[in-house]
Parts: structure tokens; sequence; C-alpha cells
């Protein structure tokens, strides 16, 4: 079934009950929102860390872009520090990456380049079929925990969300970061990367658990020396600015029970061979995830308490 035609199913169908909330005493339930930011997502795995060793299965999950694969890792029931070793021994090895590319027909020279201009924009499911490990099913129907899958429709001027049918091409639509990646076409839609519509979509999980994880990796343009920015850094620039605005609006209606801000802003969108660096610089968000759920815990006893 096309993207498409499984959005207009989903708009018709039922919604899915939410998770029965917990009851007093009981432990709370979780639902995890995992935020677009090309590699800065890389510190999405520290979260998903922590909540391992916290002994966390969310109840559901949603991810923009990068968000998305991360999540649909989580999903399919991979711990993080399987998703760790794996983004590791890959990403870590340069000869590797230009490889898989290269089986994936892509044009590699801008992306190791570390930029989104200058060659042929990839194909984003291509890619993502090569490079996603095995334990990531193809459909939506096969992972063990639900997923929510965000893309932006162009010229609906609209979000898009999917969580039935073909994994890998929800994935690739959210993916989909303009000049990187080529937009995919389904049904007379135009989609791109879901960050640009909703950077760190927490909303589409409220209701569905008693406590509410948002990680928002998109960072801020940092100043790199005496040197002028270069075109592409004013580009991806510009959407972080973009995206924090609308992440700032939305939190002044509703925010969630936990939100992380891993420190990413000295990475670039496409510095996954930094894997090393990026891992080793957010670190520290894993203690900071164990303390904010405690605090979250603790909140929850306490509106248990009072009958709220």
């Amino acid at each position: 079934m096309s993207l498409g035609a499984r959005e207009a199913r989903a708009a018709d169908r039922p919604r899915k009950p939410a998770p029965a909330p917990a009851g007093r005493g009981a432990e709370p339930t979780f639902a995890v929102a995992f935020g677009g930011g090309g590699a800065r997502g890389l510190a999405h795995i520290h979260v998903i860390q922590a909540l391992d060793e916290l002994g966390i299965r969310p109840v559901e999950i949603a991810g923009s872009s990068i968000g998305a694969i991360m999540g649909a890792g989580m999903a399919a029931g991979m711990a993080g520090a399987d998703i760790r070793d794996y983004a590791r021994a890959l990403l870590g090895n340069r000869s590797e990456v230009v490889a898989r590319l290269w089986r994936a027909r892509s044009g590699i020279s801008g992306f190791m380049a570390g930029n989104g201009l200058g060659f042929t924009p990839l194909d984003a499911e291509r890619v993502l079929k090569s490079f996603l490990p095995v334990a990531v099913p193809e459909r939506f129907e096969d992972l063990a925990i639900p997923l929510k899958v965000t893309a932006t429709d162009y010229y609906g001027h609209a979000l898009a969300v999917f969580d039935e049918g073909d994994l890998y091409s929800a994935l690739g639509a959210s993916a989909a970061i303009p000049a990187v990646f080529r937009p995919v076409r389904c049904d007379g839609k135009l989609l791109i990367d879901g960050g640009i519509y909703n950077p760190v979509p927490f909303d589409l999980l409220e209701g569905r658990a008693d406590i509410v994880v948002a990680v928002d990796v998109v960072g801020a343009p940092t100043h790199r020396g005496r040197k002028r920015p270069s075109s592409v850094e004013l580009m991806f620039g510009a959407s972080q600015l973009m995206m924090q605005s609308i992440t700032a609006m939305k939190l002044k209606s509703k925010r969630p029970e936990i939100l992380l801000r891993p420190p990413v802003s000295r990475f670039r969108v496409l510095d996954f061979l930094k894997v090393e660096a990026v891992m080793a610089e957010t670190a520290s968000i894993r203690d900071e995830t164990k303390r904010a759920v405690a605090a979250a815990v603790k909140a929850h006893e306490k509106r248990a308490a009072r009958g709220g």
C-alpha cells in the first residue's frame, strides 16, 4: 500500500485506544518522542540506553527524521547498547560507509564532505535499506512497540503521520532532508523531512501514556571562529532556527512531562562520521534522563495520591 493511501486510511479508521492510565500504586507508563536533527540524533542512543537501564519499555514511540529512524530501532526491540555498537561499528568505518552508499547507487561526494549540495541528492529509502540493521522490519505491524513516523506534505502544507504498512517508505520520507535526499513522491504528494513540520513530535503522544519523554536534538547555529558560514551552513542553520521556533510555539500550549536537550549544537546535520565525538560529548544526557525520570515518577505518584 502506498504512503498516500495509508495516510487516507489512517484518517478514516478509529484511533487506537490510549493505554489505560496507571492506577494508584502501579508503575506509570511512558511514551517517547525522538526529534529530528541529522547526525545530532545519535545522542538519542544515550536516552534509549538510560531507559533500558531503568527497565522502561515505552507503550508508544513517535519520531521525526533521524528520530524516526532511532525510534524504529527501539520499536523493533533493539537495546540501546546494540544500537550504539551498530552505529559505532558502521559509522566509524569510513570505507564501509562509502561502500554502502555506492551499493545504494547514490552520489557520495557531497555526503562525505559533510554538505548537501554539489552532488546528486540521495534516495533516502535505498540508503536506509543499505544502512539499517536487519533487526528493523519492513512493516510497522512487525514492530514490538507501536511507532508513529512523521513526514511533511510539501504541497499539502500539512503534517503526514504514518503508523502502518511499509516502514521503510515512511522512514525514507521522514528523513528526506531537502538538498540531501530526494523528496518521496506518492499519490500526487511530495513528502519531505518530517522535522520540517514537527521537529519533536511529542504532541502525537498526548494521552497515550502517563509520562511523555521528548528528546530535542535540533541544536542551534554556533560561532565557528572568524570564518563566515558557507551557503550550505547558512541553509542548515536557518532550518535549525525555524525548527526551534516551531518547538517553542508548541511548548507554549503543551509541555511533555520530560524534555531533554542533549548538547549537540557543535555538530552539523551530516556529521555522521563523527559518531565517536557526538557520543562522547552528549554522554551526560544519560544521567540527566535518569534524574528527569525519577522526578517525573515522583510527580506522578503525588498526583495519583491526590486522585488527579
